[in-house]
């Protein structure tokens, strides 16, 4: 059948709009989605305050391992576990009977050398005339200072006796060399005491002061040199800000503690150099055995401040994305030398200036186009303090 011209035509046209309807439609469909709305931080500068941590074992300044030293039965405790104690104060008490009869034979000894010397010395006496009226050889007169001598001689030898044996009795009884806290007591009423015993009678552990060890690594210890002042080793822990102690709750101890004494050597096996903090215990909060981390601070005049959410780690390397001028972003690798609970300070990598993705960089690529909303610093700020 011929279709009429008119009728050709008009066909035409339809088939041309729906081909443009067709080829519209495939376009929008392989368009680009729009570029994401994400927040955008300003990298700043500012003076800060960075800390380094050292895990830390602590110490009482004297810790005293109580020992008998003699020989015997335990007699009597006159303290408990874990109570406090003054210096001088009795801890416990060994069977004195023994040694009270030691020193009762050490008197008798003494006395009886005592009788001797006066023996000895009135025949020297009765002797000398003697020889000076010749009556009697001078060899007697000799012989008879030479027992008086021997008689010194042993009365000293006793009179040191007595001493020991005194001694001994002292030792009996046992005190606290200084103040502090008793420890576990492995031995009970009765025990046999002996000056060999393995295991003490007790720790006693004076807190008053703790001191908190910890480990710097040599490169640590050059820097630490480097940074305080001072023309001796001396003189830089002088000019050092007080250290920080978190204990094991993770929260930080209220007084602050110095470092006071730095190891004479490097550990060859470690490569790492013991250093000592002191912090104050009037409370008794701290106790020998303790654990925490001890806070070196390191301040910072304009420290590269951008908040840690705005970072990504790839193969244990930090990244941001930073944005260009033409609203593209790209990652780059930055060094971090310090951090807060929600910042991160940046040695390298970024300058002061430039802006970086705040949050919602999870999705991001190289190249990604974004759409800009500027965060103020100062409201970040203001929001979480450095």
């Amino acid at each position: 059948m011929k279709i009429p011209g008119k009728t050709r035509f008009i066909v035409l046209i339809a088939s041309i709009i729906l081909l443009q309807s067709c080829t519209k439609a495939a376009e929008g469909s392989n368009a680009a989605p729009p570029a994401p709305e994400l927040p955008v931080y300003t990298v700043i500068t500012s003076p800060a305050t960075t800390y380094q941590e050292f895990p830390t074992a602590l110490e009482g300044k004297n810790n005293v391992e109580i020992r008998s030293q003699v020989d015997g039965y335990l007699d009597r405790i006159y303290v408990e576990e874990g109570s406090y104690v003054r210096a001088g104060q009795p801890l416990f008490k060994i069977d004195s009977r023994s040694y009270g009869e030691q020193m009762n034979m050490a008197q008798a000894n003494l006395q009886a050398a005592n009788a001797n010397i006066q023996k000895a010395r009135v025949e020297v006496d009765r002797l000398q005339p003697l020889v000076a009226a010749k009556v009697v050889s001078d060899v007697q007169l000799k012989t008879a200072k030479a027992n008086y001598e021997a008689a010194v001689a042993a009365a000293a030898q006793a009179r040191a006796s007595v001493g020991s044996a005194r001694i001994n009795v002292g030792f009996t009884t046992i005190t606290a060399p200084v103040s502090g806290y008793i420890g576990r007591i492995p031995y009970k009423k009765g025990s046999l005491i002996s000056r060999t015993d393995v295991n003490p009678l007790t720790l006693l552990s004076d807190i008053s002061e703790i001191y908190a060890y910890f480990s710097l690594s040599e490169l640590d210890f050059i820097g630490f040199q480097n940074k305080y002042p001072g023309a001796t080793l001396e003189e830089k822990l002088k000019n050092m800000p007080m250290v920080e102690l978190v204990i094991a709750d993770n929260s930080t101890y209220p007084e602050k503690g110095k470092l006071s004494i730095v190891d004479g050597q490097f550990d060859k096996t470690t490569g790492a150099i013991s250093v000592r903090a002191v912090f104050p215990n009037a409370n008794g909060t701290l106790r020998t055995g303790n654990t925490g981390r001890v806070r070196m601070p390191q301040l910072i005049s304009n420290a590269v401040v951008i908040p840690q959410e705005s970072t990504f780690e790839i193969q244990d390397k930090t990244y941001v994305y930073v944005m260009g001028k033409d609203q593209k972003v790209t990652g780059r690798p930055i060094k971090i030398s310090g951090k807060t609970d929600s910042y991160y300070f940046i040695s390298e990598g970024l300058a002061p200036g430039e802006k970086i993705v705040f949050t919602g960089i999870g999705n991001l690529k190289d190249g990604a186009s974004i759409k800009p909303k500027n965060i103020s610093s100062d409201s970040l700020l203001k929001a979480k303090p450095l």
